[in-house]
């Protein structure tokens, strides 16, 4: 969609101006949007009634405003708060014993309604766009636009700890589906005023607000454009969840690999912010995208920074040395079976070809029909009610395993290997970038039982040759390994105390490369006599 401007000419300085909002493509083919409000009460109604026609939810309030001069009041039922209407603006109006309302709405909504949150509209594109987002317009007969005011009402759950990325030491807020409380849980842990928001709205019909966050000062101008531009590209009906802005705006759309960071809490957002990335929240989504991300901000999680600096080391090389598991394990066992089984102790070799004995399928077979059997509990168990999820994923495990086993079709150190690697893919910390890695197992597997070690080789090289030609909003997916950045290792390959960590990553925090003082370092207090 792209963004534009309308402006309506031969306005009289008086009179309000349009309000400057981009509309979707199909509301800007509707000729009845760019129609100026009129003064003649009855005509505007008419436009309305027939934008709203088959609407059975737009509610047409008429009334009179101190019993004299006909009004009307425009809402949505279910998005609007219509005690706050009653209380606001009908009472007031309606009990007016004042002269009949001269002067533009503005004025009329300055003197008696005691709303905070008021806007001019001034055609019925702005109408429309007011009413949608739960706001009541008020238009009032002989008055040339109308007045909006901020009082939507929108059903909305409670704040809840994180279903994708739970801690054990960190925040316990999550993001919520609404825009609004999203920009405030952002708001609270970055209260400074450079922190920016800039808000469009994208789909023909869904009209999703989308909320662009970044702070001035520390994230690069050229980044901020670039996003704004490859947002306000997107042309399409609606936008129901992050993942559809997520698929449009990539750098490399048939790459596995995520090049957009998704996160639902936010204060690894807010972090994301302060090292000079950019934020998108959606409405109607609980998730945010950061950009520009990379292989390792995939693998950290947000408890890294919350823990002392030699346990968040030792759990990263434990995550990153399991994320090889998952990757590689299975392939490994069946190239080694297949072609190297001299490189196992003569021992091992044949408890493992006892347990093969009565398997009538080749290791590569076993591997993938277990690995399959195994994605086909774990999404069961995720589509699952929750009372019944848990227990199928791991009952049905547990079950189908020994079954598998003592039916012959399998044998037991495969079961082991693919559980091993189950168990390892849950280590990576954002369940929906494990799919990547999950997917790219099935290929290795193949290579491996044709190819035995040499195709496992010849996977990895594909894999890191490709991540090393892919960007992400222009920042090279390997960063800061390919091209290497020495700097920047000490928050990558460790974890180290955060006094050490005082500049920003590079590229994203190159504007103000500087996070805090130095000389951060704690010790015992020098200055004063010692005891």
């Amino acid at each position: 969609m792209r963004n534009w401007i309308r402006r309506l000419s031969g306005q009289s300085p008086g009179k309000p101006q349009p309000s400057g909002t981009p509309l979707p493509s199909e509301m800007r083919s509707d000729p009845r949007m760019r129609t100026p409000l009129s003064a003649a009460l009855s005509e505007n109604e008419n436009i309305l009634r027939s934008v709203y026609a088959d609407c059975s939810d737009a509610v047409f309030r008429r009334f009179a405003v101190g019993g004299q001069t006909s009004a009307l009041l425009l809402y949505i039922e279910g998005l609007t708060n219509v005690e706050e209407i009653d209380r606001c603006v009908l009472a007031p109006l309606m009990l007016q014993t004042d002269q009949p309302p001269s002067g533009p709405p503005d004025q009329l909504a300055n003197r008696q309604i005691p709303v905070s949150g008021t806007k001019p509209v001034a055609d019925i594109a702005g109408v429309v766009e007011e009413v949608s987002i739960g706001n009541p317009v008020l238009l009032i007969d002989g008055q040339t636009g109308g007045m909006a005011f901020s009082l939507p009402k929108w059903e909305k759950r409670n704040l809840e700890e994180p279903k994708a990325e739970p801690t054990i030491r960190g925040s316990r807020e999550g993001f919520l589906e609404t825009l609004g409380d999203n920009m405030a849980l952002i708001r609270r842990r970055i209260r400074s005023p450079r922190l920016k928001m800039r808000s469009m709205e994208i789909g023909r019909y869904s009209m999703t607000r989308v909320a662009v966050a970044y702070i001035d000062g520390l994230a690069d101008p050229k980044l901020v454009d670039e996003v704004m531009r490859r947002l306000q590209k997107i042309d399409i009906d609606g936008i129901l969840e992050s993942g559809y802005v997520e698929e449009l705006i990539e750098d490399h759309p048939w790459s596995p690999f995520p090049q957009v960071m998704s996160t639902e809490r936010p204060d690894t957002a807010a972090a994301g912010l302060l090292e000079g990335r950019v934020a998108m929240l959606v409405d109607g989504t609980p998730f945010a995208l950061v950009v520009p991300a990379s292989l390792f901000t995939v693998l950290q999680s947000a408890e890294d920074y919350y823990q002392r600096f030699w346990i968040s080391t030792a759990i990263r090389w434990l995550r990153y040395f399991f994320f090889v598991i998952s990757l590689l394990l299975p392939s490994a066992y069946v190239a080694i079976l297949t072609y190297h089984q001299e490189m196992l102790p003569t021992t091992l070799l044949l408890s493992v070809a006892i347990s093969r004995e009565e398997v009538p399928f080749p290791a590569l077979v076993e591997a993938l029909l277990m690995e399959i059997t195994f994605e086909a509990l774990r999404e069961a168990g995720v589509r699952l009610p929750k009372q019944v999820g848990t227990a199928v994923s791991i009952v049905g495990a547990l079950v189908i395993g020994e079954a598998a086993v003592s039916a012959g079709l399998v044998s037991a150190p495969m079961v082991m290997v693919v559980s091993l690697t189950g168990i390892a893919s849950f280590t990576i910390p954002r369940y929906h970038a494990g799919f990547a890695f999950r997917l790219l197992r099935f290929p290795i597997i193949l290579l491996a039982g044709t190819l035995g070690l040499l195709g496992i080789m010849l996977g990895i090289i594909a894999i890191v040759v490709h991540m090393c030609t892919i960007r992400s909003f222009g920042v090279p997916y390997l960063t800061p390994l390919s091209p290497a950045r020495g700097s920047m290792l000490k928050d990558v390959l460790v974890r180290a105390p955060w006094w050490m960590l005082n500049t920003r990553p590079q590229p994203v925090g190159q504007l103000n490369p500087h996070r805090q003082s130095d000389n951060q370092r704690p010790g015992p207090d020098t200055g004063g006599e010692q005891r």
